[in-house]
This record gives structure tokens, sequence and C-alpha cells, in this order.
């Protein structure tokens, strides 16, 4: 365990030069979230925000939306960073710096665990961008501070579990191209969601789809600790899908390592 800790450690001191020398792939990671913000809320703000009903948020259909959608885009920051994820890995794969950690005398999982706590850090400094953004244009939470602590440690876990994730389809793809192009599915699962608009308004079998796949619940979840909403089962939900992502993305990571590198494309 020491070993694990230490080597992983060094690891993570990898994962942050890397982002130092490269600050654009942060604030690029944090632009998009920014931009589709803006767009959303100036744009289609109005129109969408009168749609939500009386009693949610601000009094101003703008507003009210802005309310409404920071949760998706609280997500949108963290699939953003998982495509660079994936990308990072995926060089790693295919550069053959993988084989020679292999030949080296370190604790294997310190290699993947790198990774994520540097996601992790970098989804939590674009996330921070966001806010900021967010609370420029008039965003501000409705619940007292354990809410908010709350609201924050599901982010840490979603981050967690989706950078699991992008490690393992970093792993799994043949080139960087690639590696590039598969977190783009999680953004599809983030628009088919609550994220963006209700799921009342969207059109059987999409309905359906929507409310029971991982994102939703995790949105509404964020959504009830940042504004008072009726929590229920979303909580546990949200949890429980972060553990099994968690989970199922650490596992197959590990295996796809166990294989070895593949050879330069």
């Amino acid at each position: 365990m020491t070993m694990l800790l230490s080597d992983s450690s060094t690891m993570l001191r990898r994962s942050l030069r890397r982002m130092r020398r490269y600050p654009s792939l942060t604030l690029f990671i944090a632009g998009i979230p920014v931009v589709l913000l803006l767009l959303f809320v100036y744009v289609f703000g109005g129109a969408l925000g009168a749609g939500l009903g009386a009693g949610f948020g601000p009094p101003s259909d703008r507003q009210a939306y802005l309310a409404y959608l920071m949760p998706g885009i609280l997500l949108l920051t963290v699939v953003s960073a998982a495509q660079g994820t994936a990308i990072a890995i995926a060089m790693d794969m295919s550069r053959g710096i993988v084989a020679r950690f292999r030949t080296m005398a370190i604790a294997q999982a310190s290699v993947l665990s790198g990774h994520v706590l540097g996601a992790v850090i970098q989804t939590v400094l674009a996330s921070a961008v966001v806010v900021v953004v967010a609370v420029a244009i008039g965003f501000r939470p409705t619940t007292g501070p354990l809410s908010l602590l709350a609201a924050a440690a599901l982010r840490l876990l979603v981050a967690f579990a989706v950078s699991w994730l992008s490690v393992a389809l970093g792993m799994a793809s043949d080139s960087v191209e690639t590696a590039s192009n598969l977190p783009m599915l999680l953004m599809l699962l983030l628009f088919l969601s609550s994220a963006f608009v209700p799921t009342a308004t969207l059109p059987e079998p999409l309905r359906t789809f929507a409310e029971y796949q991982p994102v939703t619940p995790i949105v509404e979840a964020l959504r009830a600790l940042l504004f008072g909403a009726p929590l229920g089962t979303a909580g546990v939900v949200a949890v429980t899908w972060c553990l099994v992502i968690a989970a199922g993305g650490a596992l197959w990571a590990s295996r796809l390592y166990g294989r070895g590198p593949r050879p330069a494309r």
C-alpha cells in the first residue's frame, strides 16, 4: 500500500506537470461549457425558461433557466475533461510509455490512478472557471452550506467515476483519434437527459430512456442540492450509478492494462 501511494503520487505529479505545460487544455475544457452556458441562457433561455412553470428559480425566465441549466453544465465540464483524459492515456499506450512503465519496479495500478487523479483535479479547475462565469451572469444557489458541500462531493464522485471510464475508453481505443471521439457518447447521454429540458417534454421512447439512464438522477440530485428541490431517491440512485461506473471503468482499465500497450499508429 505504501508503494502504491508513493508511486501514485509520482504519476499524479506527472499528470500535473502535463497540465502546467499545456494550460490551454484546461481552458479549452472549461471553454466548451462556458460557451454553451452563454448560448443556452442568452439565446434560448427566455423561451425555455418560460416553459419551466411557476415556482422554479428566480422570477425572470432567463434566470430561471440558468438555475435549471447549471447542473447539466457542471456535468458537461466533467465530460469535456473525459475527452482529454482518454486522449492522454491513448498517447501513452501508443508511444510506448506504458511499455516502459511495465518494466519498472513500480505499482502498476499507480499508472492508471495517476491519470484518474490528475483528471479529477483538472475537472475541478475547469468547473471553478465555469462557476465563476455562471455567478457573473446571475447564478445563485438557494440552499445552505451543507447542501452545497454535498453537491460539491457529488460532482467529485462523478468526476472520479467518469475519469476511470475515460481511462478505459482511452486504453480500448486503437488510435488517439478514436480516443478523442469515444467520450462523445457521454455527451449524447447528457443531452438525452433532464439536463437541458424536463424529460416530460420528450416523446416516447426517448422519455423512458432519459428517465432511466445514469445522467438524469445525477442531474436531479445536483439540482435538488443547489436549489432545494425534492431530493427523493435521486441522491441514492446517483451515488449508486457513480460507484457502478467507477468500479466498471477501473476493472475494464486494469484488464486492458494487463494486456500491454498497442503498437503506434
